[in-house]
């Protein structure tokens, strides 16, 4: 478990994992899935409630609205160290509208559900009789039987110069080439499966772990048991944020910016937040 590519700092040390037997989706939760979900629970997604104040003095009430984050490509090359150069707060975007109000699933459903904060994940995971992966069953589930191999399909990133995953072609963020065939999010099962039958478990959209994120594995056994991550979370960049462990990357990652659909790497998110890029799937 972990990486040791020199781009990735906080998937170390690689260490060795012990693991119980389990059972994961095949594919992403899609738009169809979760809303089957919704239409029998009545469930509000995080991005479609009115958020709280939690500042002093109290933000206004008027200013209190319902938002996500939604990716927007700059009309040119921008400066990377700035991710709020292509990422909008939009208000009235959540699972159902992914762009924006105006948006919608028309022709979608067969897509992974994307704007689920932690929690709502979670929720849904309980509901269906499952529960969200730990970080090492998702890696281990991601590698298909491999044992140390980059990516989910082998050593090499384009097989036979075939694309294996929905991930970014192109100068990021400014021009996507769609090389692979896709802008955005794919339809699950859009590229082959790993040796596991599992699909998208790299790229198409960061996926929810159960654990919280620390960004290294200090502590780690030489042989580790069935792990579930630290009791808390910590990022230093972000102190006060308490962040949940993404893996899988998505269709945004590329090597000039985010490599992480390398099976090894994780990404990391606010449990609290939402973003056109992340979803999920279960395991029991």
């Amino acid at each position: 478990m972990g990486c040791n590519e020199p781009e990735i700092d906080d998937a170390k040390p690689v260490h060795k994992v012990h693991l119980n037997g389990f059972w994961i989706d095949k594919t992403e939760v899609t738009n169809e899935a979760f809303a089957k979900f919704v239409k029998a629970t009545g469930y509000k997604t995080v991005a479609e409630s009115k958020p709280k104040s939690r500042s002093i003095p109290p933000v206004p009430a008027e200013l209190l609205i319902p938002y996500a984050l939604v990716f927007a490509p700059p009309p040119q090359s921008v400066d990377k160290s700035n991710h709020w150069q292509w990422w909008r707060r939009v208000p009235g975007a959540d699972w159902q509208h992914p762009e924006g109000p105006n948006s919608n699933l028309n022709g979608r459903m067969n897509h992974p559900v994307v704007h689920i904060a932690w929690q709502d994940a979670n929720a849904y995971a309980k509901w269906s009789g499952k529960r969200l992966p730990t970080e090492a069953e998702f890696e281990y589930a991601a590698r298909g039987g491999l044992d140390r191999c980059k990516y989910s399909w082998g050593q090499n990133l384009k097989p036979g110069g075939k694309w294996q995953a929905n991930i970014w072609q192109g100068e990021f963020p400014s021009q996507n080439t769609r090389e692979d065939g896709f802008d955005g999010t794919a339809p699950v099962k859009s590229f082959p499966p790993n040796g596991f039958g599992l699909f998208d478990m790299s790229g198409n959209v960061w996926e929810w772990c159960s654990d919280w994120y620390r960004p290294n594995y200090e502590g780690a056994k030489e042989v580790d048991s069935n792990p579930t991550g630290p009791s808390d979370s910590f990022d230093p960049t972000e102190p006060s944020v308490f962040k949940r462990v993404l893996k899988g990357g998505s269709f945004l990652c590329t090597n000039q910016y985010c490599s992480r659909y390398m099976v090894g790497a994780r990404g990391k998110g606010d449990h609290k937040s939402s973003s056109s890029n992340v979803g999920f799937r279960c395991v029991k």
